[in-house]
């Protein structure tokens, strides 16, 4: 049987194949074999990496992590995944990588001297692991390095000079290192350099600061790097899966009406799409839901309830379903929630599957969390349920961090959750923390400094300049992370008016500042809690005190408190805080003896005036 086809339709099947033929003929296996090398080499002990495969002819197309750009591997993020090995001289065979970040891992070894050959590499961040040895003098020829993060390993010896050739270096953190001798004088025309914590020849009683002015934290300095290398490669892979779509669809939309993305009876007409989220049918999730069952409900947000569901495939979902959209707001956070969502990608915040929209409904869909969220397994435990050990709540505390500190720092605009709190913390089946409901988020132009909404969230989780004034900032959200802090440590609500009945506050914020000036850890402690490390315990109270001082000027940023959780610059931080807390106290003392003495000096004052009426 011949096949005849017409020469527009070859004319358009060949304009198809050109975009494939740019993957097929880059050598992507090439890429593949090297990135699996390198993630054998990093010792992923943990299997937090599951999709690569290097039977897949490129890792461009499903493999997680992996940024792309022309078919070419670009951008390798596997920061905080807990990594025990070593980092492969075979990365240098990615020869148009841009980006490597492997930073918070317990990497270890020698840095490889090949990275030097990789002429694209502009950003670099090892930082908080376990490299030791020398700084490889091969890497002065990276002729496009911008971006180099190094601090929190155990790098030894002095500072190539040579490091000073790469002149277009922009920033250069060797800071908590055991690095010593002198500084090559040229870096410290670097805009931003940090080499403190260290033993290097630099400080107040010498020539040249450890520290320049102008330095920033690093994920600032890199996140309008990495937004522009990701959303360019996102928009040409988002052309190339479009046309190839077309292409599919073109002979099939005739006969099947009923299929994705085609006009469908009972099906909104406004057609929104975002990357490769799936549309779903109204059937599709009666079908997953059992006509949205009672029995199927795990939870009760604001603008609706969700179920637990089950697709045709056996994928286990949470299906959101609004059940008023049409009220103020309702159709707006469903079209919030799928854009957010689409544009923002973190393992530690919540994955949105697909959504469904008719004339009547608007739905969400997410992968489904078999452990419920963080509140539940404090407070909500069935018999024989797993609760929340103290290694897990610390776990939790520093994934959380860094889905927020991703929210407010890498997204352009930055995002704002304003309503978190512990019900909010996702568990997925390892119980890693996954950040969801982002029905209250806004979307906050980077120039802006905060926007005004009526305010929305949780009593007890609100900062009270938003809940005073309506603004809401990032924060807001630092305020109601530090409340959450309180939650994991203690077990107990952000408000429990049981307290009351033991004289106690009622807010666990007040609650906790009390239990603390009387030094009485043991009964902050969760008593569920069978053992924990008191250090840690310390630490995690004294970053909740930090972010919810009253003004928030003196809370701490997210990737600031990501820091201080793994202990940098946490002491500096918390003395000035007891030293305003203390001042505090004296004020407040100050000001009850004058309320005191003034509500006595009045009574004395009735007392003469009864005695003379008489």
């Amino acid at each position: 049987m011949h096949l005849l086809l017409k020469p527009s339709m070859i004319s358009f099947v060949l304009l198809l194949l050109l975009p494939l033929g740019s993957f097929a003929f880059n050598e992507p296996d090439v890429e593949g074999g090297v990135l699996i090398e390198l993630l054998t080499a990093l010792n992923d002990s943990n299997h937090k990496i599951t999709d690569w495969d290097r039977h897949f002819v490129s890792p461009c197309f499903s493999w997680s992590n992996v940024t792309c750009r022309n078919g070419r591997v670009v951008s390798l993020n596997l920061a905080s995944y807990g990594f025990t090995g070593t980092l492969s001289p075979s990365v240098s065979k990615l020869k148009y990588l841009v980006t490597l970040d492997l930073q918070n891992n317990n990497l270890s070894g020698p840095l490889p001297d090949s990275l030097g050959d990789m002429l694209n590499l502009q950003n670099l961040n090892l930082a908080h692991n376990n490299f030791n040895g020398s700084i490889p003098a091969s890497w002065s020829r990276l002729p496009n390095l911008k971006h180099l993060v190094m601090t929190g390993n155990h790098l030894s010896g002095s500072i190539p000079e040579s490091l000073a050739n790469i002149t277009g270096l922009l920033e250069l953190d060797l800071s908590s290192n055991d690095l010593t001798g002198e500084i090559p004088p040229q870096l410290f025309s670097t805009p931003m350099f940090n080499f403190t914590a260290t033993h290097l020849t630099c400080g107040s009683n010498l020539q040249q600061p450890c520290v320049s002015s102008s330095s920033i934290p690093v994920s600032k300095g890199r996140s309008k790097v990495q937004v522009a290398v990701t959303a360019a490669s996102i928009c040409a892979f988002s052309l190339l899966l479009l046309g190839a779509f077309f292409g599919y669809r073109f002979h099939r939309v005739r006969k099947f009406k009923h299929d994705i993305f085609v006009d469908v009876a009972g099906e909104d007409e406004r057609k929104i799409s975002f990357g490769q989220i799936r549309r779903f049918s109204l059937r599709e999730m009666q079908l997953a839901t059992d006509n949205f069952s009672e029995s199927n409900i795990i939870g009760q947000g604001g603008y609706g309830k969700v179920y637990r569901g089950v697709l045709v495939d056996n994928t286990r979902v949470a299906v959101k379903r609004l059940m008023d959209y049409h009220s103020p707001g309702g159709e707006a956070a469903f079209l919030r929630e799928v854009h957010l969502i689409s544009v923002a990608v973190h393992k530690n915040l919540l994955r949105l599957i697909g959504f469904c929209t008719t004339s009547t409904e608007r739905i969400l869909v997410y992968p489904f969390m078999q452990n419920l969220s963080v509140a539940y397994r404090l407070r909500d435990l069935k018999p024989g349920e797993k609760g929340l050990d103290w290694p897990t709540r610390k776990r939790i505390a520093f994934g959380t961090a860094n889905g927020l500190e991703y929210l407010h720092e890498h997204c352009n605009p930055k995002i704002i959750h304003r309503d978190m709190k512990a019900a909010n913390i996702l568990l997925d089946h390892d119980f890693e923390a996954v950040l969801g409901d982002f029905g209250l988020a806004k979307l906050v132009d980077t120039k802006v400094t905060h926007v005004t909404t009526q305010v929305r969230g949780t009593m007890g989780h609100i900062a009270p300049e938003y809940l005073s004034t309506g603004k809401s900032s990032e924060k807001t959200d630092v305020f109601g992370y530090g409340i959450t802090l309180l939650e994991l440590v203690t077990g107990q609500r952000a408000i429990d008016f049981s307290r009351l009945e033991e004289e106690e506050d009622v807010l666990l914020l007040d609650h906790i500042k009390k239990l603390l000036r009387e030094k009485r850890l043991e009964d902050i402690v969760d008593r569920n809690l069978k053992s924990y490390n008191c250090k840690e315990v310390e630490t995690i109270l004294q970053v909740a005190m930090l972010c919810t001082q009253s003004s928030p000027e003196d809370r701490p940023r997210m990737a600031e408190v990501v820091s201080m959780l793994q202990g940098v610059g946490l002491a500096e931080r918390w003395a000035e805080w007891e030293q305003l807390e203390e001042a505090s106290m004296q004020e407040f003392s100050l000001m009850s003896h004058k309320f005191i003495w003034a509500e006595d000096s009045t009574h004395d004052q009735e007392a003469i005036q009864l005695s003379q009426a008489r």
